[in-house]
């Protein structure tokens, strides 16, 4: 199994270079005022221009409109979009016609009852991104450290890509890998020393750890 990974929340150039040395596949710009990880226009484009050919581009918004996406589209250079709020299906299929780039939508778990609306969203989405449902008392949606109950999604298949998010890193994330079946990986605050703030240490070390089943299987 050759597992990719995302690391989200780049804010630098320096950040990006780690992710490149870190042999990562995807990388996430946070565009939410909330968020410690939220870049301004003008700043994510100049990262987004530091990101060499064949590392995929990711933009994270939050129930944006479709003039705040415009006015993103139209400044950074990007590959994806990824949909992190409350966006319905019908809002995935409208943001994919009007734009043509592949949307990815975070889906968040807490129990059972959250699973329905993974299947709502894969007639729709290019991909999906499983996280740790927030608590009603965050104030994002992402990002926030946490973990939800793997064994929820042990063993299912979808027809998508699909991307396992929430509370990763070096320590959990092979355990995450082996239980739910994941071939991607999405990681933020793990690999942090401060919110906000990438250790690029932490990237190469979380990399290295996410591909370590890939290589035991191999073995």
């Amino acid at each position: 199994m050759n597992v990719r990974v995302k690391i989200c929340g780049l804010r630098s150039a320096d950040d990006v270079a780690a992710c490149v040395a870190a042999r990562a596949n995807y990388v996430g710009l946070v565009f939410f005022p909330k968020s410690p990880r939220h870049l301004e226009v003008d700043m994510a484009r100049d990262v987004a221009l530091s990101v060499p050919v064949g590392l995929a581009k990711v933009a994270l918004t939050v129930d944006a409109t479709d003039a705040e996406l415009d006015a993103l589209i139209e400044a950074v250079p990007l590959d994806m979009l990824q949909l992190h709020g409350h966006e319905t299906p019908d809002r995935v299929v409208h943001v994919r016609s009007r734009y043509g780039l592949p949307v990815m939508k975070a889906v968040g778990i807490a129990d059972e009852g959250d699973l329905p609306a993974l299947s709502d969203h894969l007639q729709v989405a290019d991909q999906i991104l499983v996280d740790a449902k927030p608590p009603k008392s965050a104030q994002l949606p992402g990002g926030n450290g946490l973990t939800f109950d793997w064994r929820l999604i042990a063993g299912r298949r979808w027809p998508v890509p699909w991307m396992l998010a929430g509370g990763l890193n070096l320590t959990n994330v092979a355990d995450a890998l082996r239980l739910t079946g994941a071939d991607q990986v999405d990681v933020s605050s793990g690999v942090e020393r401060a919110p906000g703030v990438k250790d690029a240490a932490k990237i190469v070390a979380f990399c290295d750890a996410a591909r370590m089943p890939a290589r035991d299987a191999a073995i």
